[in-house]
């Protein structure tokens, strides 16, 4: 009988597998515990979170991202990625590159996927980009003065400090793993793109400053440093500033015609006299319409071709994750399929199993930016050891469900099993060494 099955696979191995999903998705679907009171409130819980993001996530954080990321693959020259970046390029510059460059984003472990797909499609090398990776979710300046103020500088010196060693370890440990694979891949060039812009380095450089000054400022979250607090007050017009110095640097670097940047300025203007109580709007309005005219050239048509790649290959991957999470681990203050007592319960002490399972939480929860930093406070105030609160600190910003399903496309399964791993398993060693002997 098995070898009757065994060769009915190997004849018709697509018509098996489609009939095992469809009949996994019938006793999925048949089974489900509807009516239960637990069941229904997560599912509306992951319907929920899955609202939540794609309102304050989706417009102001991963279609600037993307727009980014397209541009990396096209307009940055990939002799200086493979310089700064490159498997061959010297670990500390590489590695260092990569840390800088990503602690200064102040992004979610999802709005880094697509810049962390650019530039390794461009050329950078595997613990360079894993490296950046980490870093931009993990250590970003604004999360880590915030940890301090609110948890304590303990804590957030702690959490600087092993963030940023996780960022150049983690990476390390990559490369030394896949030194040959990519020692391979930068001999044959396999993935990179091989035209070099003609642009100078200062209109590159200008070019992404200004686009990740927009992702930043439009996504400026209030704090009650006096200083964050004004900038947040008039983070609009610093974005919209920012804009016009884009594009007028689109007009004279880039040759676009000014009258077509000016329709789609006034377009955006009318919009926000229109609907001032929503931004979000004129913000999706303008990138949209960026797109469409980048699409509408012949030497940046490419650039909206990889915006959408990247589009098309993360969001509906990002949307079940988030929807997953939602439904397992509910939101801040709202339970999903797992109790919250259930959690408290595991992680109340400093012992090397709670922090595993702080780890291990926060690998598979989703927190936004800054997010972290109020539920690890509730969850401390519920009990949580110091260890483990670290080891969610580490863990949970920088991978997550959604976070994992999108990395698995870019670098294969094997990889990032290993790098998430990777994450878990530091995370859970450096809490338990803090909660145990500092």
């Amino acid at each position: 009988m098995k070898n009757k099955w065994l060769n009915l696979y190997q004849q018709n191995p697509a018509q098996v597998r489609l009939m095992l999903l469809m009949v996994s998705g019938f006793l999925v679907i048949y089974f489900l515990p509807l009516g239960a009171a637990r069941f229904d409130n997560a599912l509306m819980e992951g319907f929920r979170l899955t609202h939540w993001y794609a309102r304050e996530h989706v417009i102001l954080c991963l279609l600037p991202a993307f727009v980014i990321a397209g541009a990396m693959a096209v307009y940055i020259s990939q002799g200086a990625v493979m310089r700064h970046l490159g498997p061959q390029a010297p670990k500390p510059i590489a590695f260092g590159v990569a840390s800088v460059s990503g602690c200064l984003l102040a992004v979610c472990s999802c709005t880094v996927l697509p810049l962390f797909g650019g530039i390794y499609k461009r050329g950078a090398g595997l613990g360079a980009a894993i490296a950046f990776l980490y870093s931009g979710p993990a250590i970003n300046v604004m999360a880590v003065v915030v940890t301090a103020k609110v948890l304590g500088a303990e804590l957030g010196i702690a959490r600087a400090v092993g963030a940023i060693l996780f960022a150049l370890v983690i990476g390390a440990i990559m490369h030394l793993i896949y030194r040959r694979e990519e020692a391979a891949r930068s001999a044959t060039g396999k993935g990179f793109a091989t035209e070099d812009g003609d642009r100078p380095l200062s209109a590159v450089v200008a070019f992404f400053s200004l686009l990740i000054g927009i992702l930043v400022f439009a996504n400026w979250a209030a704090a009650d440093s006096p200083t964050w607090m004004l900038i947040h007050h008039w983070k609009w017009q610093i974005t919209a500033l920012l804009a016009v110095a884009f594009g007028a640097l689109l007009v004279w670097r880039w040759h676009w015609p000014a009258r077509h940047l000016l329709i789609l300025g006034i377009a955006i203007a009318l919009l926000v006299l229109l609907f001032p109580n929503t931004p979000e709007l004129p913000f999706a309005t303008g990138i949209i319409g960026l797109m469409l005219l980048a699409a509408g050239r012949d030497d940046d048509r490419e650039w909206a071709a990889q915006s959408w790649d990247f589009t098309k290959q993360i969001v509906p991957l990002l949307l079940a994750g988030v929807f997953v999470a939602g439904l397992l681990l509910g939101r801040p203050g709202f339970e999903g399929v797992i109790p919250s007592e259930w959690v408290t319960m595991a992680v109340g002490d400093n012992s090397f199993l709670s922090t595993l399972l702080a780890s291990l939480l926060g690998g598979f929860m989703y927190f936004s930016t800054l997010t972290e930093v109020p539920i690890v406070e509730g969850l401390i105030g519920n009990g949580m050891g110091k260890g483990p609160a670290l080891a969610l600190l580490l863990a949970g910003p920088a991978i997550s469900l959604p976070n994992m399903l999108v990395i698995r496309t870019i670098i294969g399964t094997q990889k990032t099993l290993i790098y998430c791993s990777l994450v878990v398993v530091m995370a859970t060693i450096s809490g338990f060494l803090y909660g145990n002997f500092f």
